[in-house]
């Protein structure tokens, strides 16, 4: 094995360490609306479940030079934002809206994505997404870095509205090969479900 002190290596470093060990990262395609009225839509794989009583979903913004981006600025000054569950279908659009364009123009746009009202909340949706949660902003939490300079603005986001495509749902369950969503990996390199297996757990 080998030792690997993280403070005594770069944040470079150790970002390929850890993106290149928790995989797969299911992908949180996430829209927010600006004050200015600008749809905003990105894509981040430090994403998780929080809880489900009630529901409620973790989505990690780094900040770039301590600037927080478009993404966690709106969610807070909003209040509200859609995480969507990418699936392969989807992937090369929402892989287009990583681009770093300036508050005022929109990503959704630039993917030729297909805004769409959301049923209980200010903030549009992606029509193209199986799978579509409308949340409010529950807390966030700026971490890392200095406590002048945070790295990074942890979103708790509670889910308000679920929105499911049809095929996928069956019986309060959603059909994870109909969804078929893609996972991050490192560098450039993404993941379908590949081969599915079942263990028992224990009682």
């Amino acid at each position: 094995m080998i030792s690997i002190d993280p403070a005594m290596q770069s944040e470079r470093d150790n970002y390929k360490l850890l993106i290149g060990s928790v995989i797969p990262r299911p992908i949180a395609f996430v829209t927010t609306l600006s004050q200015d009225g600008v749809l905003n839509a990105a894509p981040f794989s430090y994403f998780s479940i929080v809880s489900s009583t009630p529901p409620m979903l973790s989505v990690s913004v780094q900040r770039k030079n301590g600037v927080m981006k478009d993404t966690a600025r709106n969610a807070i000054e909003m209040g509200a934002l859609v995480i969507h569950i990418v699936d392969e279908a989807a992937i090369a659009a929402v892989n287009e809206t990583a681009a770093n364009l300036p508050p005022h123009e929109s990503e959704v746009e630039l993917a030729g994505l297909t805004p769409v009202a959301s049923e209980t909340i200010a903030v549009p949706s992606i029509a193209e997404a199986k799978v579509r949660m409308e949340c409010v902003l529950e807390r966030s939490i700026p971490l890392g870095g200095t406590g002048e300079i945070p790295t990074c603005d942890l979103i708790i986001a509670r889910v308000v509205r679920y929105q499911i495509a049809d095929d996928i749902y069956d019986n309060g369950r959603i059909d994870p090969e109909k969804l078929n969503p893609v996972s991050r990996l490192a560098g450039s390199y993404y993941s379908t479900l590949g081969k599915l297996f079942s263990i028992e757990r224990p009682q």
